[in-house]
């Protein structure tokens, strides 16, 4: 029997195609199976090749770069480590002092003893041990400043943001609130806001977030006026990018670096503004927090009566912290950016 091409009715040989004699894919054994499946699922396979697995290869590539880079700066490792101590100080500090540390009823020692080996850093005004109130105060000032420089840093990347992409009347208006906002003392502008609102944390955060943000919102829209500017955004915006696609997909992944480097800087800043809203009596009084300790030794006369255990402690906390902070800041804007030329 012959078929209309021609070739014989018989099956054709193994190997060989009955068409064009080209041999056919071979079926794969269940031990390729097996050892493909296997692969995949260790990271070594195909499925290793996708584009979320590359995404979050390159993420790993690139933080590994930074902290390879990070780490040549002394300074900065310096205020990492100090940083770190005194978060895992603030985190344990219910197990390191206890959570009765500030009861007035019951204080261990007599009022304003001095230093000694059972109290290592003194006693207050109420003979509660300083050490354990400085542990615990960590707690407070730490919280304070992160958030209130998260709050700070997100409304001057919005503002920032918004105003280098849509420009026009918005940009000016936004950046004409902002100069106002430079010109104004920051601290003035936050005892106010802290005098009419209720005494509490979240009072301080608010005052200190919402009279920070402007230098954050300049350096921003500086960024984004320079990214708008690149060829990727023209291309973005052809293929019916919309404006919310450009800004979180495009730009702001950009500005990131930027925002940052400018978010270590603030939390000093929120730290020490913290610390003098307290100190001014503007803090919550049912917490302890390293400026509330300052304006508790003010009020007992710690500065005339010579009491300087009282005043060290705190003071060096927010000294030691703020300038950690501050060295980290410096450093990682030198790896982000290293035109910037900072010093080592």
């Amino acid at each position: 029997m012959t078929t209309d091409n021609g070739t014989t009715g018989k099956p054709a040989a193994r190997g060989v195609t009955a068409g064009d004699g080209t041999p056919p894919s071979p079926s794969p054994s269940p031990d390729t199976l097996t050892a493909a499946t296997a692969a995949a699922g260790t990271g070594t396979g195909p499925a290793a090749t996708g584009p979320r697995a590359l995404a979050w290869r390159r993420r790993r590539d690139s933080a590994a770069r930074f902290w390879r880079q990070y780490r040549t700066h002394r300074a900065g490792v310096f205020g990492l480590a100090a940083l770190l101590l005194f978060a895992l100080l603030a985190l344990a500090a219910p197990l390191l002092v206890g959570s009765d540390v500030d009861n007035v009823t019951d204080a261990p020692g007599s009022p304003m003893e001095s230093p000694s080996t059972e109290f290592p850093f003194g006693t207050d005004q109420f003979g509660r041990n300083l050490l354990g109130l400085v542990v615990w105060g960590a707690r407070v000032s730490l919280l304070v400043g992160l958030l209130a420089a998260v709050l700070s840093v997100a409304i001057g990347t919005l503002i920032g943001v918004t105003a280098g992409h849509f420009r026009g009347w918005y940009a000016t208006v936004m950046m004409r609130v902002t100069d106002w906002f430079l010109v104004m003392p920051t601290l003035v502008l936050a005892i106010a806001l802290a005098t009419v609102m209720s005494r509490s944390l979240v009072t301080i955060v608010v005052a200190i977030g919402v009279t920070t943000w402007p230098t954050t919102a300049r350096l921003v829209r500086a960024q984004t006026l320079a990214v708008e500017t690149r060829p990727y955004i023209e291309r973005a915006r052809a293929l019916g990018g919309g404006h919310w696609h450009v800004m979180s997909r495009h730009v702001l992944p950009n500005v990131m670096p930027l925002v940052l480097a400018q978010t270590t800087l603030i939390i000093s800043a929120a730290i020490l503004a913290e610390a003098t809203l307290a100190f001014l009596g503007l803090g919550d009084p049912t917490v302890v927090s390293w400026g509330g300790l300052l304006q508790d030794a003010r009020e007992a006369g710690a500065v005339s009566a010579g009491r300087w255990w009282y005043l060290v402690p705190p003071g060096i906390a927010i000294a030691v912290v703020a300038l950690a902070f501050t060295l980290c800041g410096r450093a990682v804007e030198s790896v982000l950016n290293p035109r910037l030329g900072v010093s080592r």
